[in-house]
Formats: structure tokens, C-alpha cells, sequence
């Protein structure tokens, strides 16, 4: 985890800062644009993946689909650590896949109605392309398939930011940035 100093609340941006969920399949960019959000409000990062209890990174590495019971635990576990930092004032920025509804729903709960989700989503072809050129996750390409059948794309839900990430990684960050900015105030 990361920390970053607060922005001044004099800071129009900082004043109105919550907590942000960088979310997407694997392979869209959650930790790189979510630790740029951060990085540029001034504010902490969670690796949401850091979060995984060993059961969960076990499954996976071995290519198992991970189900709700296995996730519930977890998305607990960031949603104390959202509930946390927004009842102590401070913004959070966690990558987390938040692949369904339901999962997001859980998150918001804890947030008392300061979360912003930004969705980062591409083709199958581009997520692909990423994954295999990534090195040390735990998270094997072999499970794209199964995350974009899992995913409920959030594309009109309250609180949710939409970012392509087809671009460059310097472009889908300065896109999401941009927007959070631009909500933020």
C-alpha cells in the first residue's frame, strides 16, 4: 500500500475527494491508473489484489475461477478500508475487478455514499495483449475469458466513470484523471 500526502483542504479538488474503486477484468490497468489517481489527488493506494486471503491467490494461480463465496471475504476487507479512510476524512484510491453489481453494491455500502467507481474496459484482443506481456501477478491470462463472462458491465450505474483503455497507458491515464478531476469538483 502506498501513501501519499493529503492534498491542502483549501484544495477545491481535496475538499471534495471520497473514495475511488479502479475497476476492470484483469489486465485493463487497475494498479497502474489507480495508483496515478492517487499519486495526483495526493491520496493513499490499495493494491486491492494485496488483499486476497492466500485461499483466493492459490485458486487462482492455478487457473480456478474464483466465486462469490471466495470474494465476499475480500471485498469485505476493502470496503473496511474504504469505510476507514472516508469516516476519517481522508480519500482512498483501491484497485479492486468489482466484476458484478452485487460486489459494488457491497463497496458502496461501506462508503456512506462517497464512492466513485472508474470503469477501465477494452476488447478481449487488447486485454489479452496486456496480459501477456505482464510479468509476477498471480493471475493467469487463461482467466480473461472467465472474468469478462463474469463482468456486469457497470455503464450507467450512479457514481461510475467510464474509461476506454485501447490508448496508450500515458493516454488512459491522463483520461482518468480527468474525469475524477472533473467529478471531484
Amino acid at each position: 500500500m502506498s501513501m501519499a500526502a493529503s492534498r491542502p483542504a483549501s484544495d477545491p479538488v481535496a475538499a471534495n475527494v471520497g473514495a475511488y474503486v479502479v475497476m476492470g477484468v484483469s489486465g485493463c490497468g487497475k494498479s497502474s491508473v489507480g495508483e496515478a489517481i492517487a499519486r495526483h489527488l495526493g491520496l493513499a493506494f490499495i493494491e486491492g489484489d494485496a488483499l486476497h486471503p492466500q485461499t483466493n491467490i492459490a485458486k487462482m494461480s492455478e487457473g480456478i475461477p474464483l466465486t462469490d463465496d471466495d470474494r465476499f471475504p475480500w471485498l469485505d476487507m476493502i470496503g473496511r478500508e474504504i469505510a476507514a479512510a472516508v469516516e476519517a476524512g481522508r480519500g482512498i484510491v483501491v484497485s479492486c475487478s468489482a466484476l458484478k453489481k452485487i460486489y459494488r453494491d457491497r463497496l458502496r455500502a461501506f462508503a456512506q455514499g462517497r464512492l466513485t467507481f472508474v470503469f477501465l474496459h477494452g476488447s478481449e484482443a487488447v486485454l489479452a495483449s496486456r496480459l501477456a506481456t505482464r510479468k509476477g501477478h498471480f493471475m493467469p491470462a487463461s482467466l480473461l475469458r472467465s472474468q469478462l463472462a463474469t463482468l456486469e458491465d457497470p455503464t450507467g450505474e450512479d457514481g461510475v466513470l467510464d474509461v476506454d483503455v485501447s490508448g496508450t497507458q500515458a493516454e488512459v491515464i491522463e483520461t482518468a484523471i480527468e474525469q475524477v478531476v472533473k467529478t471531484a469538483r
